[in-house]
């Protein structure tokens, strides 16, 4: 059995480029099939926000225009209730030491770009994880959270790797569109990520060693296979 820390916003807004307020928090699809999946394999898991803050998941999430039908939201918000209590009460990342752990999980929803970007608690966990080759799993959006990984000289501790992330044309034509704040993966990509997707809204996954990325909310279960064969050793 391996040890998950899912690390997960505590932002419930984030502001956008016109000055509106944008709802937000985690994307109940990909927390949920992480967590369902990875539990289901027999891996124990923790959750982790900044300052121990209770995880919001963002209302969009739920909508049945967004899950693919009613039946689906109702599956999603009878999983979360299930795990209210975690996700009410979860763990600081300040708290936290990375060698606890065999795997960092980080679901998206556009709250790690409100919180999780420039957490420093976030960095240091990031950075120590990489250095002992602790697998690093961002999805959708939340690879804006390896943003906060700065060692002390100043550099990105990603800079060079490959991964994938939301594109910016998802973000303009399904995302927060042109009032989107600032776009994750052209940040990623000036910090020296080296970015690749694939078709917009289709599962896409890209493994770099211990760094396991997706691309968006279609690529959930993509993500969790890869991360349960990395974690069995293959």
């Amino acid at each position: 059995m391996s040890r998950i820390l899912m690390i997960v916003t505590a932002a419930d807004s984030l502001q956008l480029s016109d000055g509106s307020s944008h709802p937000t928090g985690f994307w109940a699809e990909e927390l949920v099939v992480a967590h369902q999946r990875l539990s289901s394999a027999g891996h124990s898991i923790r959750f982790a926000t900044p300052g121990g803050a209770a995880a919001p998941v963002d209302p969009g999430s739920l909508l049945p225009s967004n899950t693919g039908g009613m039946t689906r939201s109702e599956e999603l918000s009878s999983y979360l209730e299930g795990i209210a209590d975690a996700l009410a009460h979860p763990e600081a990342l300040a708290g936290i030491d990375a060698s606890d752990f065999d795997a960092l999980v980080l679901p998206g929803g556009h709250g790690p770009m409100a919180d999780l970007a420039d957490d420093e608690d976030l960095g240091r966990l990031l950075t120590d994880a990489d250095a002992a080759g602790t697998f690093i799993a961002p999805f959708c959006h939340g690879p804006a959270g390896l943003l906060s990984a700065i060692r002390e000289d100043g550099t990105f501790v990603f800079t060079g790797r490959n991964l994938t992330v939301f594109t910016d044309e998802e973000e303009r034509t399904g995302g927060t569109g042109a009032a989107t704040p600032w776009f994750v993966a052209t940040r990623l990509a000036e910090r020296g990520a080296v970015l690749s997707n694939g078709p917009s809204w289709s599962s896409f996954v890209v493994r770099d060693g211990n760094l396991i990325s997706g691309q968006n909310p279609q690529s959930s279960d993509a993500v969790a296979d890869e991360l349960l064969s990395a974690l069995a050793g293959s």
